[in-house]
């Protein structure tokens, strides 16, 4: 899929504020960190849609994009970002739950992982309540680039592999840089496939 055009169009404080349309959206999540901006901004080709931050946690509301016209990519606030308050954090929970659960022009959520690390228990967890919930979901690995090719592809594969222990059936996965722009086409050609399916 080729991206001709990329508009931001709304940031909303919870999920009723979010545009009335029929448009098929994908939405973009991970811990706080992780590189979700960067990695919208390499996909969108648009290096300042998302706005990156040195700072985690930045993302507060629920940023949506138009693009080609015909499909939104919708950026999530991160979870697990520990400098916030518990009411920030609950507020936050609240509002990822009921996007994700409550946002029927969902078709896919990608859930960001960062290669470097070992399975992270934060992520598992949320990962298992996309399952308990039936939520179409697939899991994206960011940050190839900051490590050697065999580091990443050892971590994505134990990964997968602690998966194993409660899922039956996989998510699918991508494994990507927003330096390199590696999996870019891999995750387009995805979207594209949902969206010609709908």
């Amino acid at each position: 899929m080729t991206i001709k055009s990329a508009t931001y169009t709304i940031s909303s404080p919870h999920v009723g504020k979010c545009p009335q349309s029929s448009e098929p959206e994908y939405a973009f999540i991970g811990r706080s960190n992780v590189g979700k901006s960067s990695l919208i901004n390499m996909l969108t080709g648009h290096k300042g849609l998302a706005k990156t931050s040195s700072m985690p946690g930045k993302t507060m509301l629920i940023n949506h994009f138009l693009i080609n016209g015909e499909w939104y990519l919708v950026d999530l606030p991160g979870y697990g970002y520990a400098k916030r308050s518990k009411k920030e954090q609950d507020k936050l929970t609240e509002m990822i739950k009921g996007y994700v659960l409550g946002r029927g022009q969902m078709v896919n959520l990608f859930v960001l992982i960062d290669s470097r690390h070992e399975a992270q228990r934060i992520d598992l967890d949320f990962i298992e309540w996309l399952g308990e919930n039936g939520v179409p979901f697939s899991l994206v690995f960011t940050k190839a680039d900051k490590q050697s090719r065999s580091k990443t592809a050892a971590n994505v594969a134990s990964f997968m592999k602690t998966l194993t222990e409660q899922w039956e059936e996989l998510p699918p996965h991508f494994v990507t840089s927003s330096e390199t722009g590696e999996g870019r086409d891999a995750v387009l050609d995805y979207i594209g496939e949902i969206n010609q399916n709908l």
